[in-house]
């Protein structure tokens, strides 16, 4: 019978081999990160892992009972994350703690403006031209001529206001249903052309119900695009169009002039009392605002000094009476007589224009404070800002940054980039003027465009704006009544207009008069702050309480589920990921001129062996698996060696105690 051969001796060889790689599989437990599978990994992590569920999954026994504890696994993994997510959400939330204090406060600063920003009397050869297209207008439109006035004013032209401009943008009276509209100025019919702005009112309306006044707007560069802007009622159109103008001609003028047109302290103010005690116009600053002229702020801290009381109620505030002119206002830029006044802190502007409120003439006018302070939490809590440095826009009115302050600036901004000059209704940026007929001529219409897209909010500015995260704010409680009194009239105006340096004869009218008290009602402070819901521990705490609830588990078995799950998991992917890429390159350098494929390459490289890596120290496991060399003869049990089973005596010689005696 003929020896075996190589080749059956090595199949010999490879059967018992795999059944002891087999067995070894089946008894030897996987090591984490060393399984070669992501199967084999995930039963190594729910064999060892402290989350009771996982490990239920894999030693159930029946489909139904793993099936169950694979539902109830996954749930409570799904509490966790929901309830994480509110506690997330809450960490980020704050709760409001309202602080009341009884102490001496700080008198806040008062801004007094007059409604007509400047004497009529002396406006009026600036203004004789455009009040001359006004009252034809009115003539046209309505019919009726200038009556009698308290004052008779003359007309004077001022050649410089731009009479061109009115004759381009006159009045219109809308008709035939917005396709012609009649010109106020030369009665000339006209076709109306782009686009048509109505801005509804029921303040007054013309004699006819479809009779719409308005003026348009083109762009000096394209003729073709146009805007009309009309107005239901007659009051709101010409005021609009007077103002546009007026706008237009006080850019012209210099800021000194404009001062010394506008009212002086002396004009305004007749009496003045704080805390009980006599004040004067030097306790006032005067600022010039674009639209009210001249204002004067008592308690400005400009000299480093601020104001407080100690005391509440109408005796210890701010008593003063001022001097309204009536009979010198301008008769087509304001409807109302009175003042406006704005109570703010020192480091605020005074927006009169926006949040001012107007005191009567003839009226005493009581206002009661209430003082809050304000905070609120920045990032991440809400999205407020401390000083505005994050807010990319210029602060233009050198004060503590407010959200108005934030808004006029973008819009300013935007003005002068677009339409090349600024608007006369807000501070000028470095290197900017204002806009006027002669240098911008193409300034209403791009005014016009641009206001529209920011009340649309489609410039960006209320996306840039944010709220300032700490203010100061005083609720204010008015109340009015009549002054003076009818017994008291006739000698305190006497003695009012004797105090302003005028004769008896020239007795003031209560209608030219305003009183005003300012106090503060009590002396209580209120301030009211943001307070963290939780904190990092609290939250630490609850993440705990969730995971321990629903999953028996601790930080470690958190760290663990880390470990398994990123770490383990995508080194074994990455280990897969870099056998193919290995077996990819060696394939073709054995693909290469030279280099003919040999046969058991593929064995020898140990390709399908996933655990098997050059960059592993070898193992037990691995080395079952791998195969024999071709040439390499098998191995056999070698024969045994008789010559050890030899008996040898450890002793050369015999003792001679031990040998035996011969017989005798």
């Amino acid at each position: 019978m003929a020896p075996p051969g190589p080749e059956s001796g090595r199949a010999a060889a490879t059967a018992p081999g795999k059944k002891i790689t087999a067995r070894l599989k089946r008894t030897l437990p996987v090591r984490g990160p060393q399984a070669p599978t992501l199967s084999e990994l995930m039963r190594w992590y729910c064999l060892n892992t402290n989350t009771h569920g996982c490990r239920r999954i894999v030693v159930s026994r029946g489909r139904l009972r793993r099936l169950l504890w694979i539902l109830l696994t996954l749930s409570a993994v799904g509490l966790i994350l929901w309830q994480c997510a509110e506690l997330l959400m809450n960490y980020y939330s704050a709760s409001v703690s309202v602080t009341v204090q009884f102490q001496k406060l700080p008198f806040p600063a008062v801004t007094i403006c007059n409604i007509n920003p400047y004497k009529y009397s002396a406006m009026k050869e600036y203004l004789s031209e455009l009040d001359k297209e006004t009252k034809k207008a009115l003539e046209t439109f309505y019919g009726f001529s200038e009556g009698k006035t308290k004052v008779r004013r003359s007309a004077d032209e001022w050649n410089s206001t731009g009479s061109d401009f009115f004759q381009q943008i006159p009045l219109l009276k809308v008709e035939d249903f917005f396709r012609t509209a009649t010109d106020l100025h030369s009665g000339q019919k006209r076709k109306i052309e782009g686009s048509v702005f109505h801005k509804d009112s029921s303040i007054v309306n013309s004699g006819d119900s479809n009779d719409i006044i308005g003026f348009q707007l083109c762009d000096a560069n394209n003729s073709s695009e146009c805007a009309l802007y009309t107005f239901s009622s007659g009051v709101n159109a010409i005021q609009e169009w007077y103002k546009l103008h007026y706008m237009n001609i006080m850019a012209q003028i210099p800021l000194e002039t404009k001062e010394k047109l506008s009212y002086s302290a002396d004009d305004l103010l007749l009496t003045c009392f704080f805390d009980g005690l006599s004040c004067d116009k030097r306790h006032f600053t005067r600022f010039h605002h674009p639209l009210h002229g001249n204002c004067y702020t008592f308690n400005s801290g400009e000299n480093g000094t601020i104001l407080s009381t100690s005391t509440g109620g109408s005796e210890y505030g701010l008593q003063v009476v001022l001097y309204i002119d009536e009979a010198d206002y301008n008769p087509f830029l304001v409807t109302s007589t009175g003042a406006k006044i704005i109570v703010h802190d020192q480091n605020e502007y005074p927006f009169i224009e926006d949040i001012g409120t107007e005191i009567e003439t003839a009226a005493a006018t009581s206002i009661g404070m209430h003082f809050t302070r304000s905070r609120k939490l920045s990032k991440p809590y809400s999205d407020c800002t401390e000083t505005g440095a994050d807010i990319p826009v210029e602060n233009l009115y050198n004060k503590s940054y407010s959200l108005q302050i934030c808004l006029h600036s973008c819009f300013q901004k935007a003005m002068v980039d677009s339409c090349g000059c600024a608007q006369y209704a807000q501070p000028l940026p470095a290197g900017a003027e204002y806009c006027n007929y002669k240098k911008n001529p193409n300034w209403m219409y791009c005014y016009y465009r641009l206001h529209e897209k920011f009340v649309k909010e489609q410039l960006g500015c209320q996306q840039i704006c944010k709220d300032a995260c700490s203010f100061k704010e005083w609720a204010l409680t008015t109340s009015i009544a009549q002054w003076p009194s009818t017994v008291s009239e006739d000698w305190m105006l006497r003695v009012l207009s004797w105090d302003k340096g005028q004769k008896l004869n020239k007795k003031l009218n209560k209608t030219d008069l305003a009183n005003l008290m300012v106090f503060y009602k009590d002396l209580n402070e209120r301030f009211i702050s943001e307070n963290p819901a939780n904190t990092l521990v609290i939250l630490l705490s609850n993440f705990g309480g969730q995971l321990g609830l629903w999953m028996s588990c601790s930080v470690v078995c958190v760290i663990e589920i880390v470990e398994v799950f990123f770490i383990d998991s995508l080194s074994i992917v990455m280990r897969r990921q870099w056998q193919k890429a290995k077996k990819w390159w060696n394939d073709r350098k054995r693909a290469g001129p030279g280099k003919p494929p040999q046969a058991g390459d593929v064995e020898r490289q140990g390709h399908d062996n996933p655990v098997c890596i050059d960059e592993d120290l070898p193992t037990f496991n691995t080395a079952l698996r791998l195969p024999l060399p071709q040439d390499s003869p098998l191995p056999r049990t070698p024969p045994p060696n008789y010559s050890t089973l030899r008996l040898e005596t450890a002793f050369t010689e015999q003792l001679p105690d031990t040998l035996e005696l011969g017989p005798h």
